[in-house]
């Protein structure tokens, strides 16, 4: 039988801690939450590695360095509203659950929903909410957020999501441009979002945050 704890350990110990990761509640979560049980069935093996995880066509559960290292940029705070979009399976809604007041996840694959939703279940997770619909819409009705993280690459962000970010929030989102990707943080001030680059990574664009979809008139 397979020591996941162990193997939960061993990637808090030489993915995230070595990216200068050192937040306690960040690694205490990451210690917590189980990721093969919100990865595929047939993946839960590799749960752990420091690669991306595919759950679908262009979609991935994004690295524990890459995810770690987006959660430390945002520097959560424990009252805060997140809108976590692309969520999959749920993992990184769960990760959110143990960091902040209440997540609301959204996802467009309906199926990924269903399961995203019965596994947050499953693990007890209770202050997170699974919605289906497009993830560029995002969720208003719930809305406005302190924070938005975007879970997987984007060419560019749709001027009605960052509507939905509360005066002071951030967003997190991994800009790609050639194959190569950015992690950058959205500040918000004064009605206008500010970016500042945060570190090198990489993922599939999502659905509907290609460039030239977004600015397509």
């Amino acid at each position: 039988m397979t020591d996941f704890a162990s193997r939960r350990t061993l990637m808090v110990d030489t993915q995230v801690r070595p990216s200068d990761v050192t937040k306690f509640p960040i690694i205490e979560a990451m210690l917590h939450v189980r990721r093969e049980v919100f990865s595929p069935d047939d993946m839960q093996e590799i749960a752990y590695a420091g690669k991306n995880i595919p759950i679908a066509p262009g979609r991935v559960i994004l690295e524990p360095r890459t995810f770690a290292k987006m959660l430390d940029a945002l520097d959560l705070s424990r009252d805060e509203l997140v809108l976590d979009l692309g969520c999959g399976l749920g993992y990184s809604s769960a990760v959110l659950a143990r960091l902040v007041d209440a997540v609301i996840a959204v996802e467009e694959d309906e199926a990924l929903a269903k399961e995203a939703e019965a596994r947050l279940l499953a693990e007890e997770v209770d202050n997170a909410a699974v919605l289906t619909g497009p993830l560029v819409d995002g969720a208003a009705k719930y809305g406005p957020y302190d924070v938005i993280v975007v879970q997987g690459g984007v060419g560019a962000v749709p001027p009605a999501l960052l509507e939905q970010l509360k005066e002071g929030g951030r967003i997190a989102c991994l800009f790609m441009k050639d194959g190569l990707g950015t992690c950058e943080i959205g500040y918000k001030l004064d009605g206008n979002v500010s970016w500042r680059y945060e570190f090198n990574a990489s993922a599939p664009i999502l659905p509907g945050f290609e460039e030239t979809s977004v600015f397509s008139l």
